[in-house]
């Protein structure tokens, strides 16, 4: 199995005529995913690489096509509408790719998803794959293979990082999830933890943390309440030198909650076996498999 996607996934793609949906939707397209509609105000009933139907909204996408999925590619401004008009649309699952979004768009945003029942992914996130069955945002499907790992991580290059290593060592995964760095988004490590700890085919877990916030902190207490597979971590941002921004909105450190040695010792304290290096992540995995 896998979580959130499989090969039953019917995925349409906002913002496909746009330069990064379009070129991640033939990305997308030549891994395997599904891809039935993409969603341009004013191009419906055009074709989208002479294939994909281009709907003018969400709703005529839906109705049209049977999708599920949605992934977001469109300029900030404008992504808080696309997130919220496919959850009124009936879409189950919202990826949101798009950087830059504004909190105070979020406040409204989280709610108004909540409310009808949709999962939203991001925004800010690099997506999410489950190998040789789909792939719905921009982690490269070369550097993955199907196995038995799950994956959850704030960092879209350390999700390569650390996938591309698991790959090359013959560790495959399940479902590799990049839930963002923005200081609200729409699925957190619980969701992901919980959904992997439910999944018969999923292992051992990677959870991949950076500094900011205390996310990692409540996700080290959930590990130890109610997780029986091993889970191995890494945290992000060990060398930052104190006082200065960083590279993700979420990345704020208060005081001493969101240093590393902070959340090291929050995953250390509750059974979770913590990297020094990213390349350290497939020793510890070996080790407690």
């Amino acid at each position: 199995m896998s979580i959130f996607i499989d090969s039953g996934t019917r995925l349409i793609v906002q913002g496909i005529t746009g330069r990064d949906g379009s070129f991640h939707t033939k990305q997308m397209i030549e891994y395997g995913t599904t891809v039935v509609g993409g969603v341009t105000p004013g191009k419906g009933g055009q074709k989208f690489e002479g294939t994909v139907p281009i709907f003018n909204t969400v709703a005529e996408a839906v109705k049209a096509t049977g999708a599920n999925t949605t992934v977001i590619y469109v300029p900030p401004p404008f992504a808080a509408d696309a997130m919220m008009e496919a959850a009124d649309a009936g879409v189950s699952l919202i990826v949101a790719i798009t950087e830059g979004v504004p909190v105070m768009d979020m406040t409204r945003v989280y709610p108004f998803v909540r409310e009808r029942g949709a999962r939203l992914l991001g925004p800010n996130c690099p997506g999410l794959i489950s190998p040789g069955k789909s792939k719905v945002g921009i982690i490269p499907g070369r550097i993955c293979t199907a196995g038995s790992i799950g994956l959850v991580s704030r960092s879209g290059t350390l999700t390569y990082e650390v996938v591309y290593q698991m790959t090359r060592a013959g560790l495959g995964q399940t479902t590799c999830v990049g839930i963002g760095g923005d200081p609200i988004n729409g699925t957190n490590f619980i969701d992901c933890l919980a959904a992997f700890q439910a999944d018969e085919d999923t292992t051992s877990v990677v959870i991949i943390g950076e500094i900011g916030g205390t996310d990692e902190q409540e996700a080290a207490r959930y590990v130890k309440e109610n997780m029986t597979k091993p889970v191995v971590g890494f945290i992000a941002g060990q060398t930052a030198p104190p006082g200065r921004r960083m590279g993700h909105a979420g990345a704020i450190i208060s005081g001493s909650a969101g240093t590393a040695a902070e959340k090291i010792q929050a995953f250390e304290e509750n059974g979770i076996a913590v990297a020094k290096r990213p390349i350290d992540v497939v020793g510890l995995l070996k080790a407690r498999m």
